[in-house]
């Protein structure tokens, strides 16, 4: 889990730049990241609610566990 911090600087980052705040806290080759940057570029505003969305909501520590088991 992030700290209080680190999540506060990336809901800022993602105001300006939706997709930049995604890639900081799932990585840049992550679904998400591909969402949010199609979300961007139809509107502004969908790609600020889904990286907002990405970032205080859905955990990625909760779905990786599932893929470390497989490897």
């Amino acid at each position: 889990m992030a700290s209080t911090c680190a999540i506060i600087c990336e809901v800022l980052i993602a105001i300006l730049l939706p997709p930049l705040g995604v890639c900081l806290r799932h990585g840049c080759c992550s679904v998400e990241f591909f969402i949010c940057v199609v979300l961007t570029i139809l509107g502004y505003v969908p790609g600020i609610i889904y990286a907002l969305y990405a970032i205080v909501f859905f955990d990625p520590d909760k779905y990786r566990s599932d893929y470390h088991q497989l490897a």
